[in-house]
This record gives C-alpha cells, structure tokens and sequence, in this order.
C-alpha cells in the first residue's frame, strides 16, 4: 500500500494532505496521522484490504438510492443534486405547511437538478421510493440591519458566572443577567452578550471551564434562577444558609455543592406540592415530552457519572455501561428513575430561567436581548460524546497548529462533529445543538467559526503539530445556521479571529454572519492603529475578549507580566521584548485617541490607566460597526482578564466576581461616565 494511495483517500475525506505554517513553510502530514484521522471518520486505512474498502465507502454518489437524507438549498436558486443523470426525473415536493406540489429534476451538466423553491423551511422530496429533506434557506442570517436598520447599536459583554447578586450562592447567574439587563436598558444598551452556559458536570464541580462542555445540548444549572420560574417567596424558601462567602473568587466546588443541595430542596419540594400537578408540572411534562431522548440520556450520564466517580473518564467505565443503549444502562436508569427525573428538572429549571431572563431583556427595551455563546466543541468525555459517540471524532481532538505565539501549536482537549456522520445523519446534531443555543436568546456568537469551514485536528496523545485540517461542508451548515437564525430570529456573530482560511471572511459577511473586530488587532502601517471609520460596516467591535488583555491590563503592561510569571509569554517571546514593544504601541494607541478626539493631553503613564479606558470605550463607540460590545471589565477599568489561556491551576481563569451587585454595577461613576460617552455616540433610535 503506497503513501499516495493513502493520500488520496485522505483527499477524498476532507483531510488536508498538506499545510502552510505562519511563516509559509509548507509541511505534509505523516501517513501515521492520516490514519488515525480517517480511523475516526469510520475509514480504516490501516491494510490495503480496509482502504480499498474505505474507497468503496466514498465513491461519489450514481443513483437516487444514494441521496443523502438532507439536502440544503437556497431559496430562489435552483440546486444541484450529487447525482448524475441526463433525463428529467418527476418528483413530488411536499412543502412544510403541508402543500403538495409536482416538481421536475432536469439534468444539468451530467447532474439532475431541483428547480428553485423560493418558500423557506424543512420541505419533503420524494422521488422514486425515496423521500429526503429539502431544507430551502434564505440567502442570509437575520441580521442586525435586520433588526435595526442603519443603527448603530450597543451592548455589554458579561461573564455570566462573575454577576453578583444578593441569594446567587457564590456563582452568577440567571437572574443576576437579568438584573444587569434590566439596568443597561435603561441607559439604552441593546445586547448583552454572556459566556457560555453549556452544560458542565454536576458531579465533579473541578471542571468549570465554560468552553469545555459535557453538552451544548444542556445548560449548566448552576446558572439556573429558581426565582425567575417559582418567584422569589419560593426560592428564598428552599435557600436557607447556602451563601458561600468570596474573596472576589469563586469557589466552584463549595459553591456548587451549595446550589446543588438548595435545587435538591426545591426538587423535593416541587414533586411533594401542589405544583407538580398545576401549570409548573404540567410544563415540565412537556419540557421532558419535547427534548426527548436527547435529555434523558443527559441525565442518564449525569445519574451514572456521579455514580461511577472517582472515574469521571466514561471511556474507564466497565464496557456495558459504555453503551448508552444497552440493557446495562437500562437497568440502573430504572433503579434511579428519581435522580433521573432531578437532571431533567435541573435542566427544565434551568431552560426557562434562560427564557425569563431573555423576556426581562426586551421588557428593558433591548431589541436583540441575550446573545449566547457557542463553544466550538465538547469534551470527549462528557455527555454528549457519551450519549451520541458516532456523531462525534472520538480519539481527536481540536486546536490549532503552529503560529508565532506557539511554535508548538494548540490542543484545546475537546472533539466535534464528523462530517460524514453530518452527512449521514441529515446534519441532525448540528441542527440539535443550533436550536439549543438559539431556543431563548435573541443572538448567539460562533466560537471559532472557522470550524464550519475546517478543524485543525490532532490525534489523542499526539503532539498538536501533529495535526491536520479537516473540511466540512461549509455550505451547507451556513444554509442551515441561516435557516435556523431566521426561524428563531436570531442573529449571529462569528468569531473570526486569527489565521482563517482564505475568503472565509467574505463568506461569513455574504452569509448575513457579523465578525468580530478587537482593538488589539485593529492596526495598518501607516496609522498604527485604525481609525474608527476604517472598522467596517458589518462586525461587531469590541475593546478585548475573554482571552485577551483588559484595557487597563495592556497599558500597564500587567499581560505581559502574567504570561511571564505562568511561563506562558509564548513560546519564542522574549518578555523584555515585548516589554519595549509596549512602550512604543503606547503612544500610537493614544495618538489614534487624540486624531480621534476621545483623548486629549500627553500619553498617559502605564499606571494612569482611566484616561486610556475612557478613550478607548469612545473610540469603540465612534465605529461604524452596527453593534459595539463593551466587556463589563473594562467598563470598570479592571486590570485582570477572565481568562489567561493554558491550564486553569496556574492562574484563576473563570473565577473572578464583580465586586457589586449586578443592578447596581452600571451606577458605579467611572462606570456611569463611561456608559455616557457610549450612549452619547451611539443614541438609540
């Protein structure tokens, strides 16, 4: 079996044989790596018997029996269909309202073709003995301009586990989201945009990482807000003495062993009353009725993860409890049929809190409300990796590959989707996890959206420059994420920062997707930093993100001191270099202040940090950008970030607290002050 037969089975998988590194160096990737890739995409490769066989598996598609069971089209654009023929083929086309329509399949360059269907939605094609889904998209994502045309709106960005109000127990939630809400719109705010709220592991509180998901299917209930769903007489009746005192830090595993025990109290509670046969229960039921499998399995693992702890690997748990559907599993689900019923509560609880909080959002005045979080994977050893494991790449894991700042790459420790499994399975778990990240928010932001183009993938216990890229069908899931963000009027932003394949950009802008724009990387050669009409006129602007230096934190320089004491500068970065480089991006951040008239005076010293912070909140809001987002830490001027990329122990990555009620943070003066400047550039209309 040669290496090129081997490549071009890769090639016919999606997998990049081949890659260019930051500095243009070309590698090709190691057959060793292509196999266990393929392996992962159900193509064994590892004889010369099973890749002929892998072959077979991906020989394009000849007849209709070959049709994959959906098809994703744009509305008023005829399709193209991977089939070959060259007579027409009468078909029946059963549109999702119920009409019935006859529809004719020409040939079209040795391909048949369905003419254009300009009603959107879910419709059915039959053809033959076959029926498929015909998802008919609109050409765009609900928009901003959607919403507000030629507004010029603004928002806050919030750590949703940082809100602090009087009863959260330690962790922010809820109903501190909507207590900020209820406060920023009144000063006129139109988002407010959270971290992400997926569903981590109630038995082991250790693992708090918001981007490192057991399902984005769930919610994490230690966000849940019983008083946004029994009223606060009921919440404050079960809460009793779970107030964990802070430091300014969270302590996760008191805290959440705190909210665990009182949502314990409030689940007794509610199977023992009257609520559980009034509206509540009767909603609940429903709640359960319409998740489906998909949520008793999540509380089947929950049930069984507690249950087998130490071991919260379930890959080490004893083979027939691997099986999600086995009789194993059946067995203890029947013999804990109560814990199982506390999960779902959990997440029906948490559902609805979500939703009240969204409904106190638009009551504020917001036009977009919440915009949630999309994290760009799972963690292969929770739930959903559990729960569905052939829609998954278990053995891989994403990151990214070499650049400047780590020469070595990244591994992020989490898995995705399989494209083929996308494919086969009607793209059924990316629409799943679609709908729950837009069920009751009014936007959401695509972590990593270059992943609806291509992952970087590395295989468990490799070296992450021992990786490839694997493409995904980015048209179809941009037709989807379209479809799905009009249904749910939604809209959506892409973080599209970093190295991106060439024309994803456009893709995204083509596709009604905002992009991101941060201070930190708006920069040309001749200003040193651009100026705010040079941002564009489709993305989001934002002063820093979760992973990046605070406003304050970068003029002082503090980044950089972090990164060292962690030894995490980057790998090549001579801190003392970076140190010099700070002190020359100074000034021209400040002269891009004064040209634009929202600093005024000489450069401000590293410790004078006030003076900077107000400017730059200006400068973000003199964009023209439709959507400006202000992150809560540098609307008060805090020198430390979220979150310092790398190992969660060297540093208190997603543990930090507001030092105020969340009601009351935006009454703080420099907070005020600041609020103004923005309201001021960017009046509502």
């Amino acid at each position: 079996m040669s290496d090129e037969v081997l490549r071009d089975l890769a090639r016919r998988a999606g997998i990049a044989v081949e890659w260019q590194d930051y500095a243009g160096q070309s590698h090709v990737v190691a057959p060793t790596v292509l196999r266990r890739l393929l392996a992962a995409l159900g193509l064994p490769a590892d004889t010369g018997r099973e890749l002929s066989s892998s072959r077979r598996l991906l020989t394009k598609r000849s007849s209709l029996a070959d049709l994959p069971p959906l098809v994703t089209a744009v509305a008023g654009r005829p399709t193209r269909l991977d089939v070959g023929g060259n007579e027409a083929q009468p078909a029946e086309l059963v549109l999702e309202r119920g009409e019935t329509r006859q529809v004719a399949l020409l040939p079209a360059r040795g391909r048949l073709r369905i003419p254009a269907i300009a009603e959107i939605g879910y419709h059915r094609l039959r053809l033959e003995d076959r029926e498929i889904v015909l998802a008919v998209s609109p050409a765009r994502c609900r928009s901003i301009e959607d919403v507000v045309p030629d507004a010029r709106l603004w928002g806050l960005a919030a750590q949703l586990y940082g809100l602090n109000h009087p009863g959260d127990i330690g962790i922010g939630d809820l109903a501190g989201a909507a207590d900020l809400a209820r406060a920023a719109g009144a000063k006129g705010a139109d988002a407010i945009a959270l971290s992400p709220m997926h569903a981590l592991y109630a038995a082991d509180p250790a693992r708090f990482g918001p981007y490192a998901p057991s399902s984005r299917l769930f919610l994490n209930p230690l966000h849940a807000a019983p008083e946004l769903v029994f009223g606060q007489d009921v919440y404050t009746g079960v809460l009793g003495q779970d107030q964990v005192p802070s430091n300014g830090l969270i302590n996760w595993p008191a805290a959440s062993r705190a909210k665990y025990a009182m949502l314990r109290r409030l689940f007794d509670m509610f199977l023992d009353g009257a609520d559980w046969d009034g509206p509540l229960g009767a909603d609940f039921a429903r709640f359960r009725a319409d998740q489906g499998p998909l949520l008793y399995e999540h509380a089947c693992f929950e049930a069984l993860q507690a249950a087998r702890m130490p071991k919260r690997e379930w890959r080490a748990w004893p083979v027939d409890l691997r099986d999600p559907r086995g009789a194993a599993v059946a067995s203890f689900a029947d013999s804990h049929a109560e814990e199982i019923l506390f999960h779902q509560f959990l997440q029906w609880v948490s559902d609805r809190s979500v939703a009240a909080a969204q409904r106190v959002a638009r009551e504020a005045g917001m036009r977009i409300g919440l915009i949630g979080d999309l994290a760009v994977g799972m963690d292969p050893s929770g739930s959903h990796a559990w729960s569905r494991q052939n829609d998954v790449l278990l053995g891989l894991t994403i990151g990214a590959p070499p650049d400047l700042l780590n020469p070595r790459g990244q591994d992020w420790g989490l898995t995705g989707f399989s494209p083929r499994a996308l494919e086969e399975h009607g793209f059924a778990p990316f629409l799943a996890t679609l709908r729950a990240a837009m069920r009751h928010t009014g936007g959401i932001r695509v972590d990593h959206a270059m992943g609806l183009a291509r992952l970087w993938l590395v295989p468990e216990g490799a070296s992450p420059v021992d990786g490839a890229y694997l493409n995904f069908p980015i048209g179809d899931l941009l037709r989807l994420l379209a479809l799905e963000s009009v249904r749910h009027n939604v809209v959506v932003i892409g973080e599209d920062l970093g190295t991106v394949p060439e024309g994803f950009h456009d893709m995204l802008e083509q596709s009604g997707i905002h992009g991101m724009r941060v201070l930190w990387f708006e920069r040309d050669a001749q200003t040193g930093f651009v100026p705010p009409r040079g941002w564009g006129s489709t993305d989001v602007a934002m002063t820093s993100t979760h992973d990046l230096p605070t406003v304050a934190g970068w003029w002082k320089g503090s980044d950089i001191e972090i990164r060292r004491e962690h030894r995490r500068p980057g790998d090549g970065v001579d801190p003392d270099a970076e140190r010099k480089e700070r002190e020359q991006d100074r000034p021209r951040l400040w002269n891009a202040f004064v040209r634009e008239h929202v600093g005024e005076g000489p450069v401000p010293q590293p410790e004078e940090t006030d003076r900077v912070v107000d400017a730059a909140v200006r400068f973000i809001a003199k964009t023209e950008v439709p959507l400006s987002l202000i992150p809560l830490e540098d609307l008060l001027g805090q020198v430390e970030q979220p979150n310092l990329p790398g190992p969660a122990s060297e540093h208190p990555n997603w543990r930090r607290r507001l030092p105020v009620p969340a009601d009351a943070v935006l009454e703080d003066e420099a907070v005020a002050r600041r609020i103004d400047f923005v309201a001021a550039e960017r009046p509502r209309q």
